[in-house]
């Protein structure tokens, strides 16, 4: 098995933050004949990734090679494992601030992410946003950690999403949140159905009156923070992937990125 012996860089797991990630990335043994490159080393080769927004053919030489960690990300994909390490860090991170495991309320929006030629087919055109991509639908806690996320093309309809997103939340929480906070791209009987088929009470969010320029909306604020601290991962600047599938778990490891850091990184 072949480790890299090169420069570090911030993108890089620590080894407390590699003890706790070990145990959901090993599918199999690490000692295996068939495994060429460490599974530390892939996986700091992906955050690089999604951190920095790198094409994967242009990943330093001393980092394993793209199609090797293309791979073995694949693998991860379709084991799941990212989206269950962000929800496992989310329970520890509601704990470590007093909170219960599961929250009651959460926050719907959705962000429409530029497209490029990568993205082909998946791409539509957002009327409000005047922008061409995709979007992404999600779910927050109240402390705006990531519960859920759904990826369409940019032209559907931000309340045509609530009944997969509620679905979901409730699927990860044990049907424990009872509200959703949402902004008047919701509004309407039909979003308000799909979310009270899964025992959720849609609660719109609505501007008192007409502003112009940047509002901070009551509880709205929360899910537009988590949107920025999404966006400081760049490789989600802009939908870079052909797959659907990819789009999604990087979402996913950029969160578990932000968790860990809140728990093993507290003090920097």
């Amino acid at each position: 098995m072949k480790h890299t012996t090169g420069k570090s860089y911030p993108s890089d797991v620590t080894d407390a933050e590699w003890e706790f990630l070990l145990p959901y990335l090993s599918l199999m043994r690490e000692d295996v004949p068939q495994r060429a490159y460490s599974l530390r080393d892939q996986f700091n080769a992906m955050r690089y990734v999604v951190k920095t927004g790198i094409q994967w053919d242009f990943l330093p030489h001393e980092m394993p090679p793209w199609r090797a960690v293309y791979q073995q990300m694949r693998r991860w994909f379709e084991a799941g494992v990212f989206e269950e390490i962000a929800q496992d860090l989310r329970l520890m991170v509601r704990l470590l601030e007093g909170r219960d495991e599961q929250p009651t309320a959460v926050i719907m929006d959705a962000r429409t992410l530029q497209s490029t030629p990568e993205s082909g087919g998946r791409a539509g055109y957002d009327g409000a946003k005047k922008k061409k991509g995709s979007k992404a639908n999600i779910a927050v806690d109240t402390l705006g950690n990531l519960l859920a996320v759904y990826i369409t093309a940019a032209n559907e309809q931000d309340r045509d999403q609530v009944a997969i997103l509620s679905q979901r939340v409730q699927e990860v929480t044990g049907s424990n949140v009872e509200i959703a906070y949402v902004d008047q791209g919701y509004t309407g009987a039909a979003a308000a159905e799909q979310a009270e088929a899964s025992s959720i009470r849609l609660q719109v969010i609505k501007h008192t009156e007409t502003k112009r320029g940047f509002v901070l909306l009551p509880r709205r604020w929360v899910v537009e923070r988590t949107f920025g601290w999404l966006s400081r991962f760049r490789r989600l600047a802009r939908d870079y992937e052909r797959l659907t599938v990819t789009l999604t778990n990087f979402h996913w490891l950029a969160f578990l990125t932000i968790l860990l850091a809140k728990i093993y990184r507290q003090s920097q």
